[in-house]
């Protein structure tokens, strides 16, 4: 292990009982009985009603290191950065962080309700194991980098959750953490703080801090993080982020089929740039790129439309959904046994991201569905221009001084 480490989270399990809330004492003496008298199973086994959360898993984070944890709900990704801070013990294994931590796991986690954000602030201090005085020196620029200079005095049960996020980040931001620990709370906050706080995170890194950063924004995961590391209770993917991020959305879109799939089978799909060449890396927006679909029907069809969709792979969200017929693309009628392939050209004209394809085939006549593949490939595109949105406009923002505008222009009129 590196001198440089300073997250280790060593072959941990987690495991946790169905069920397990005692709400009176009637309910609470008969399970610490069952505790103390009950032979328990070995800890790699299971009881009735229990489950593991986390399973084996295994990462370290260095000195101006980021790793990105990914994956569905109910994966395991707030467990492991609960058991990181602490919250939580391991059922197995070793995790610990050196030095102090900055942690923001769940809204107002931490948070006393009835004290003010300014109080709030001095309290998460305290935590960390700061002075007073160290808290005091910081306060402005905790305010300031929350944005709540009008509610820092207000009662923390008062604020919405994107404020609680806001204030549990600044805090998180100012106290000069050696560790870093993010869960998707960064969710609730608007588009202006959550660019904010990616920078922050940015100069952290660079100021040699180790960050752990959960999230379904997989844009932010893949240009902050260093290494990302898809998790479903056990490890099901761990390097790069943008091969982890295509393995996660490979797999939560895992390939569906019609019932009736196997009338007209899509037997391959590869992902072309312009030269010809399988796309492997990300591209920049506006690439021309080619989808190769080879297909093998078992039945007859002279009439049927190809489809062919494009979906944001952040949120799933749809950009694109065209449809051709086979007398559109200038295809006979598809004959059983006669293999045919299909290319579908287009232009990447979209921001920066992570997409996937789906591809169809729909019978015109049967009213029915020959062929559904989702995802069949998977992309991603990488620029620094946009912040938020779809399509790419491919802006290019030129300054004009006064001396360059004809007279009669609006504004010299205005002058």
């Amino acid at each position: 292990m590196s001198k440089d480490t300073v997250v280790v989270f060593d072959r941990v399990w987690k495991k946790f009982e169905r069920g397990e809330v005692h709400t009176s004492l009637r309910d609470l003496i008969p399970s610490v009985a069952r505790r103390l008298f009950v032979r328990r199973p070995p800890v790699e086994e299971l009881r009735q009603q229990e489950f593991w959360a986390v399973r084996d898993i295994s990462f370290t984070v260095e000195r101006g290191r980021a790793i990105g944890i990914i994956g569905p709900n109910g994966a395991g990704k707030s467990t492991t950065l609960k058991l990181l801070t602490r919250i939580l013990r391991p059922t197995r294994g070793h995790c610990a962080i050196s030095g102090r931590v900055g942690a923001l796991i769940e809204v107002a986690a931490g948070f006393h309700p009835d004290l003010t954000g300014r109080e709030n602030v001095f309290l998460q201090g305290a935590v960390m194991g700061m002075a007073r005085a160290e808290v005091k020196r910081k306060l402005d620029a905790i305010v300031d980098f929350s944005g709540l200079h009008d509610f820092i005095d207000t009662p923390v049960k008062r604020y919405s959750s994107g404020m609680n996020a806001r204030l549990g980040f600044s805090i998180a931001a100012n106290l000069n953490p050696d560790a870093l620990v993010i869960d998707e709370v960064l969710a609730v906050g608007d588009m202006a703080f959550q660019q904010r706080c990616i920078n922050r995170m940015e100069e952290f890194k660079r100021d040699g801090v180790a960050i752990v950063f959960v999230s379904h924004n997989l844009q932010a995961v893949a240009s902050l993080c260093d290494e990302a590391l898809f998790m479903a209770g056990e490890l099901k993917a761990r390097g790069r982020p943008d091969d982890v991020i295509r393995a996660y959305v490979t797999k939560s879109e895992a390939a569906t089929e019609a019932s009736n799939n196997d009338a007209i089978r899509i037997v391959s799909t590869t992902l072309y740039d312009e030269r010809g060449c399988p796309v492997a890396d990300a591209m920049q927006p506006g690439a021309s790129l080619r989808l190769h679909v080879t297909f093998s029907p078992t039945v007859d069809a002279r009439d049927v439309t190809f489809g062919f969709l494009l979906f944001r792979s952040t949120d799933n969200l749809l950009v694109y959904d065209g449809h051709f017929t086979n007398a559109e693309i200038g295809m006979a009628s598809i004959k059983a046994g006669e293999p045919f392939a299909i290319d579908f050209r287009f232009k990447a004209n979209v921001t920066r991201g992570h997409y996937h394809i789906a591809t169809r085939i729909y019978d015109n006549i049967l009213q029915r569905f020959h062929a559904i593949v989702s995802p069949p490939v998977v992309f991603s595109v990488d620029e620094l221009q946009t912040w938020d949105g779809i399509a790419h406009l491919d802006v290019r923002p030129t300054a004009v001084t006064r001396a360059d505008q004809p007279r009669d222009t609006a504004w010299a009129r205005m002058s």
